[in-house]
């Protein structure tokens, strides 16, 4: 286990021991990270990745609170901690998406227009620097490709296989060194593939792409 994800495993147990209530604020930062045992920069990074999944609110100027939502609908909001460890599902889908989406590459390298290339062209490179802005482009540019590969049900069952994996982008985006480098640096060799309209190539890569976060998941849930 990370020090990071020591830290946020720390914090979700006062919220579930109740010492930490809905909508109560956190002890300062470093009080808090004292009373955890955790180092500052630790408890920023949980902090920050816990707010991320709308369990901790950061209010700038004022602190940071636990969510005020009801307690049963914050713990379902907590259950994601759990994901990795009880529950296959997730990993199960990125199965299923590393056997689909290298064939939806392929495709659209072959398919694709010259517009659409242009477009795919645009949701290589972030905007923003956060964890949410490249989980945003991620959802857009494999969505783009879906559409690109001119096979409507092959992109809908892409897109129904997305959105489930979206807290495990989050989660990797945060705790993984390096994963927002290495996930814009995979876009782009997958948009070159495509721009140059070599299937095999795409295909190759979308798999390596894919494998990566489910390798990634499988230590996760170790």
């Amino acid at each position: 286990m990370s020090v990071t994800d020591d830290a946020i495993a720390k914090i979700k147990a006062m919220i579930v021991s109740g010492d930490l209530r809905p909508g109560s604020r956190l002890p300062r930062e470093a009080d808090l990270a004292a009373e955890l045992g955790v180092s500052r920069n630790s408890l920023r990074e949980a902090v920050r990745a816990l707010s991320l999944v709308r369990i901790l609110d950061v209010r700038q100027g004022d602190g940071t609170y636990v969510s005020s939502l009801e307690p049963n609908s914050l713990l379902d909001a907590m259950s994601f901690l759990l994901e990795f460890h009880q529950d296959s599902s997730v990993l199960d889908i990125l199965g299923v998406r590393r056997i689909l989406e290298p064939a939806a590459t392929a495709l659209a390298a072959q398919k694709m227009s010259d517009e659409e290339i242009a477009h795919l062209r645009t949701l290589v490179e972030p905007e923003g620097t956060s964890v949410t802005d490249l989980v945003a482009l991620d959802l857009n540019f494999h969505a783009a490709i879906a559409s690109g590969s001119g096979n409507k049900m092959l992109a809908s069952l892409l897109d129904s296989l997305s959105m489930p994996t979206t807290r495990a982008r989050i989660w990797r985006g945060v705790t993984e060194e390096g994963a927002y480098e290495r996930t814009v640096s995979e876009h782009r060799g997958i948009c070159d593939a495509i721009v140059a309209r070599d299937p095999q190539l795409a295909q190759a890569r979308a798999v390596a792409h894919v494998a990566g976060v489910m390798e990634w998941l499988q230590r996760a849930a170790g």
